[in-house]
């Protein structure tokens, strides 16, 4: 067992050249690998996705790009690609490839999020919870840790503002992997370090993620054969509530339309949008009050995707209960119910708890990254209590999804992204 740990904290050795260089056409843009010095010992990443895979980074340093009439993010605009040693407050060994794509993809998130003070708990490239709030980063961070506090293990937290001492308080209380912030308040990173294993980034770029978030970048996919597709990246239409569309339909000359979100829908819908952003596909989002309630990622079909994040939500609500109450998990409370009368009377109450409140789900805002097919993924959010919905539109079937909501009793709110946000 002790030879198989080595594994995840030993340094590959990469193969990779110092300087890269892309041309597209007559333009060029130049990257150089990064390393830093840690400990003694100059290398760059740890490793890849797996502890087997050798990997690079690389900056881009000099050049520019322009392709149809728009102008790509250039040298200067680097974020986890230009941390420096003094930003890696506390390392451990090398950082790995996964360390940043969680961080990564947290700011891709956060770009959209730049209204309030915002937390992102980022596992295996997907947020596990997201909230902002208006009282400070340390309730955002709170929300988005009990939104999923099992999968919040060994996660990376992201935050948009300073990190302050409440916040610290709830890092140090439990297991993180990485913590990043665009600074930290006095006395803050002495408490962090208490963890010795937690990773500490500052990422003073964090400040230009709404600068940034209205100028692309060049999306690179890597095909099995070695081929490449080459795409503009996501850019998020909905920067506003006001930017939604009304949803409406005609079919057969009738034409159907849908309840307009209250503020407070058009808000979380807002939120969860952006959320959304960092969401593999196929996905869906319950909000509330600006937190994710439930996160419904990668599942193939529509219905099937609405289903999971309702099961997670039923799921998390009677693990909170049972955390709070009981002082275990979920999973811990049915070991002991086994043998245990008390036990099982309580994870008895706690399931018909759970089962009355819909898992926590009435009243909720949710978003799909792509169209309705079918009015079966409403109907199954429906059925749960959800009061908006935002989807992109266009499906044929648009007039028999909006029935569904306006059938609903009460009526459930609609609008329309207009465009998909899929993320493979």
């Amino acid at each position: 067992m002790s030879d198989l740990k080595k594994m995840y904290s030993t340094l590959q050795e990469d193969p990779f050249p110092a300087e890269m260089t892309l041309r597209l056409g007559d333009q060029e843009l130049h990257y150089t690998k990064r390393t830093w010095t840690i400990d003694g010992q100059e290398k760059g990443l740890r490793y890849g996705e797996n502890p087997d895979q050798p990997a690079a980074l690389y900056q881009l340093d000099k050049g520019s790009l322009t392709l149809g009439g728009v102008t790509f993010r250039g040298p200067g605009a680097g974020l986890v690609s230009s941390l420096e040693e003094k930003h890696m407050i506390q390392a451990g060994k090398h950082p790995g490839k996964t360390n940043f794509t969680d961080v990564d993809n947290a700011l891709n998130i956060l770009q959209y999020l730049d209204a309030k003070p915002a937390a992102l708990i980022m596992k295996h490239n997907n947020p596990s919870g997201a909230a902002w709030s208006g009282d400070g980063v340390a309730t955002a961070l709170e929300r988005a840790f009990w939104c999923d506090r099992i999968a919040a293990f060994g996660g990376a937290v992201i935050v948009n503002r300073p990190l302050d001492k409440k916040a610290a308080e709830l890092i140090s209380s439990c297991y993180f992997e990485v913590v990043a912030a665009p600074d930290f308040e006095e006395g803050v990173v002495e408490m962090l370090k208490s963890r010795k294993n937690l990773r500490i980034l500052q990422i003073p770029g964090i400040s230009r993620l709404p600068e940034l978030a209205r100028m692309p970048f060049i999306d690179l996919k890597s095909l099995q054969d070695g081929g490449i597709i080459m795409q503009h990246s996501f850019r998020n239409r909905i920067l506003s509530a006001d930017d939604f569309l009304p949803a409406t339909a005609e079919k057969d000359g009738v034409t159907v339309n849908a309840r307009k979100p209250s503020p407070q829908e058009a808000d979380d819908l807002l939120f969860a949008w952006a959320v959304e952003a960092g969401v593999t596909s196929n996905s869906v989002i319950f909000a509330r009050n600006g937190a994710t309630v439930s996160i419904g990622t990668g599942e193939q079909d529509r219905v099937g995707c609405v289903e999971l994040a309702v099961h997670k939500a039923y799921t998390k609500y009677a693990d909170t209960l049972a955390f709070r109450e009981q002082g275990c998990s979920l999973y811990e409370l049915k070991q002991k119910a086994a043998g245990d009368s008390a036990a099982a009377e309580a994870l008895e109450d706690i399931e018909a708890r759970t089962r009355a409140d819909r898992g926590g789900l009435p009243g909720t805002a949710m978003v799909s990254d792509g169209f309705f097919p079918f009015r079966d993924g409403v109907d199954a959010a429906i059925a749960h209590g959800v009061a908006a919905i935002a989807q992109p539109g266009g499906s044929i079937r648009d007039h028999e999804v909006i029935m569904a909501c306006n059938e609903a009793a009460p009526q459930v709110a609609m609008v329309f992204t207009g465009q998909r946000s899929f993320k493979h």
